[in-house]
């Protein structure tokens, strides 16, 4: 069995979308994020450094989003996800991002996608 750390419905502010009117604002995003992570170390010991650091993790994320610009969602959660195994020493995750809003008849629309280290 895997263990999952996990961080739901993280909302950001980017500047993503193909059409111009969407270059010069900022668009609510929302993401999900899992990765595997052995928690039986951190669990033995009770030390942060030996975790996932959510709270650290988050703050990359919303960073990441806020700094950047990209037409495609696809686009956003390719790179992030590189990024995050990157920097973290994540195994494997899972990331799901979402643009609501983006189709009136949706109450969301967006990716999903798994990646390995």
């Amino acid at each position: 069995m895997k263990d999952i750390v996990f961080i739901e419905e993280l909302k950001v502010l980017a500047v993503i979308g193909v059409y111009e009117w969407e270059k010069s604002i900022q668009q609510e995003l929302l993401l999900d994020l899992e990765m595997e992570h052995d928690n039986r170390v951190p669990a033995q010991t009770d030390d942060l450094s030996k975790t996932l650091d959510y709270e650290a993790i988050s703050n990359f994320i919303t960073t990441f989003c806020t700094e950047r610009q990209f037409e495609l969602i696809e686009t956003l959660a390719e790179r992030l996800s590189e990024e995050v195994i990157q920097i973290f020493s994540v195994s494997a995750l899972t990331l799901t991002v979402r643009k609501p809003g983006a189709v009136s008849a949706a109450r969301s629309v967006g990716v999903k996608l798994y990646r390995t280290a």
